[in-house]
This record gives C-alpha cells, sequence and structure tokens, in this order.
C-alpha cells in the first residue's frame, strides 16, 4: 500500500500553554511562577526519535540521530497538541531487495489515538508517512510498532514533523511484561488463514498474537524478545540433527539479531541495558520448535529441561525482582513437563520462589489455524484470557 502527503492549508492560529517556571503552587497565577509559550500552529518543527521526545517501546537503539528497531512490537510514542504529523522512517538492505526480499521486509503500523492509520511494508530506504491532519488543533498520541520480526529485517524511525506544540514521551504504564517467544509470540502468520501457507512479514502481526493483547488487557508496557523458529537448544528440524544457531539464550541479553544489512547498526553486537527499566514481570514461552527435535527422546528432553534451567539463570541474573512465568502448550504441550522439571530444579538450587508454570490450552482445529498450522487470531484470544487472568493472580492486579 502506498501513501503519499496530505497537505492541509490551514489559516492562523495559535496555541497558549502556561508552563509553570517555579516552585509555587500549581494554580498560582504570578508572573513569577509562569511563563507563556506561543505555538503556532502553521509552523512545523522537525524532531529526532531520541528518549528525550519519544517513549521507546521495547529495545531499541538510538544512534546517528536515529531510532534503530528490530525485535518484534519495538518502536516509539508521543504526544503533542497539533493540526499535522508526519514520520520518515529508514529501511534496511531488505527493503531495496525488491520482489526477491519482499516477504522479508519491514512491516510496520502507526496508530494515531488507538487507531491504525498506516500499515506497510517498507520497500525503499526512505519512506514519509503523513498521519495526522486536522483544520483544528487536536491532543494526539502516535504510536509506531514494528510488526513483524528481527531476523529478517529491521527500521529505523528518521524524522517526525509537527505542526503544533512540541511532542513529548508518553508516560510509562504501571506495569511492564517481557515476553520472551518463538513465532507464537511474534504473531507468525496472523493475517494468513490458511494453514497450508508459508511464512511471510507481510501476514505477520504482533499485536494480534497471545502477548501483545495479554498487555493490552493488562494496561501494561511489554517488551518482545521472540524469533520465529527458535527454541531453547535446537530452532525448528524436520530431522534428527540440532539446528543450534537458532536458539533465543544467545541473543536475550543483546539488542536482537538480524541477518539483513542495516548501516553501523547490529542489534546482536550490541549488549540490552537491563537497568533501563525492569519488568515485573517475565513470560517465558520457548520448547515448541525444541519438541520438533527432542520428540519423544527422554535425553533430548532432559538436554532441553537442562538447559532451561540455566537460561532461567541468565534470566534472573538480569532482572532480580521480577516474576517469572514459564509457559508452553499452544502448539503442543509435549514438553511442558520439561519446563516444570527445569522450573523445580532451578528453584532448588538457587532457593528462587519467584517463579512459576502455566500450561496453555493446545490450539483447537475447531479455532482454525493460520500459516504453517500456527495460532488463529481465535486461538490467541483465547491464550491471551488465560495468561491475563494467571498475570493478574501472580501480580494481585
Amino acid at each position: 500500500m502506498k501513501f503519499s502527503r496530505i497537505f492541509s492549508f490551514i489559516g492562523a492560529a495559535a496555541l497558549t500553554a502556561a508552563v509553570l517556571t517555579g516552585c509555587g503552587n500549581a494554580d498560582s497565577t504570578s508572573s513569577e511562577n509562569t511563563t507563556e509559550v506561543t505555538h503556532d500552529m502553521n509552523t512545523e518543527t522537525v524532531y529526532k526519535a531520541n528518549y528525550d521526545n519519544v517513549k521507546a517501546i521495547g529495545r531499541t537503539y538510538f544512534s546517528d540521530d536515529k531510532l534503530y528497531c528490530a525485535l518484534s512490537g519495538t518502536g516509539a510514542e508521543f504526544s503533542f497538541t497539533g493540526t499535522k504529523c508526519s514520520v520518515t522512517v529508514s529501511g534496511d538492505s531488505t527493503a531495496l531487495g525488491g520482489a526477491a526480499q519482499a516477504d522479508n521486509q519491514t512491516r510496520i503500523g502507526i496508530y494515531v489515538n488507538g487507531e491504525r492509520k498506516i500499515d506497510d511494508m517498507i520497500d525503499d530506504y526512505q519512506k514519509t508517512y503523513d498521519v495526522f491532519s486536522s483544520d483544528q488543533p487536536e491532543d494526539v498520541t502516535v504510536s509506531i510498532v514494528k510488526l513483524s520480526e528481527s531476523p529478517m529485517s529491521t527500521f529505523s524511525i528518521k524524522e517526525i514533523a509537527v505542526t503544533g506544540t512540541e511532542i513529548s514521551p508518553t508516560a510509562d504504564k504501571d506495569v511492564l511484561i517481557e515476553f520472551i517467544g518463538d513465532s507464537i509470540t511474534c504473531g507468525y502468520g496472523a493475517d494468513d488463514p490458511n494453514k497450508d501457507s508459508h511464512f511471510s512479514t507481510k501476514t505477520e502481526d504482533v499485536t494480534k498474537a497471545y502477548a501483545y493483547k495479554t498487555a493490552q488487557n493488562l494496561g501494561a508496557d511489554y517488551s518482545m524478545v521472540s524469533f520465529s523458529g527458535y527454541g531453547i537448544i535446537s530452532g525448528y528440524t524436520t530431522g534428527d540433527k540440532k539446528i543450534s544457531a537458532q536458539t533465543v539464550p544467545q541473543y536475550y541479553t543483546k539488542l536482537g539479531y538480524t541477518w539483513s544489512a542495516n548501516g553501523n547498526f547490529k542489534p546482536s553486537d550490541l549488549e540490552w541495558d537491563f537497568s533501563k527499566r525492569q519488568p515485573d514481570l517475565i513470560v517465558v514461552n520457548l520448547g515448541t520448535n525444541d519438541d520438533s527435535y527432542t520428540q519423544n527422546d527422554a535425553d533430548k528432553q532432559a538436554e532441553y529441561s537442562a538447559a532451561y534451567t540455566e537460561f532461567l539463570k541468565t534470566i534472573r541474573e538480569k532482572n532480580p525482582d521480577a516474576k517469572i512465568l514459564c509457559t508452553l502448550g499452544v502448539m503442543g504441550d509435549r514438553l511442558f513437563p520439561s519446563v516444570q522439571k527445569a522450573v523445580d530444579d532451578y528453584s532448588a538450587e538457587t532457593g528462587d520462589k519467584n517463579i512459576s508454570t502455566m500450561k496453555f490450552d493446545v490450539q483447537d482445529p475447531a479455532d482454525g489455524y493460520s500459516a504453517d498450522w500456527h495460532p488463529s487470531i481465535t486461538t490467541h484470544d483465547k491464550a491471551a484470557e488465560k495468561l491475563t487472568a494467571e498475570i493478574k493472580s501472580l501480580l494481585g492486579l
């Protein structure tokens, strides 16, 4: 879908705001406590998407005057009062790859006051989207969200142009949840209800998956660390060979992972700063791809469980106060006993009791499927409902 710029010719208008500059009472009207700031509704101001101007969503990286986004659900959010807003983004090597990379390019969604206004594939090095235009100043919140996952492609937010007041980051929500997972968390095939279809970033939408929906249900902030086909000890395999390269733990402490070139941005070389904001809860949903390797082999299942226990130690080291909830089951629950064993062994060894498990219901054929037998929207809704209830109990919400 292509978008052209929208031009609005607006008559002279201005917005005046009273800004407190002293330490007096909020209702003080003395000149020493108040400064009048006039914003011309006809003047466009261009901003960088740095952390003074926007609220980062998930693990992002600001460098070279651009905000880089790799993992599913990453992006930025800001508010302003005004009449116009446009957002300029930059693609990576997939954006210039033409038809050969069409199924790997970044898919983004841009929301205005909670409504998706832009849904597009980044198929050019630079694209500008006009996301808001009004004859009269309005209060506006803009959210830019990466709908597709990181291994295939990344993008960056280059500029935000606004006619109105200065943009400002939206406030943090009371709860932050981190989701660690695979294709189920990424929303693989969410927009393709044909089980015989295959992967494409065009049909991937993290906002339609259980994790994002759970965060929405709880009014919580989120951060996703998820890669389709990845596991604890092995990625998805159709034979006996372990796919050791496709494992989540090796990238958990990083900004992410991608094979697509994007200038100097290489998320797997960047350590994530866990001090930025500690999650209140971490949901781990890994094992579906490992199961393709372990099958019913007891030794392989034991290997998975032992590696899971070690991964939990890393998660706890980086997030000392977070509750941890280990889940599995949407696309099969054969390995859930191994998840339970991993948690039990971890707690016995470390004395850490701030951890629990929950088994998802296996998807019901009557609810349909998405591409490559992935969960349907109905299945994601049911999973989100169950997980939401569990988190409310754990956090006392």
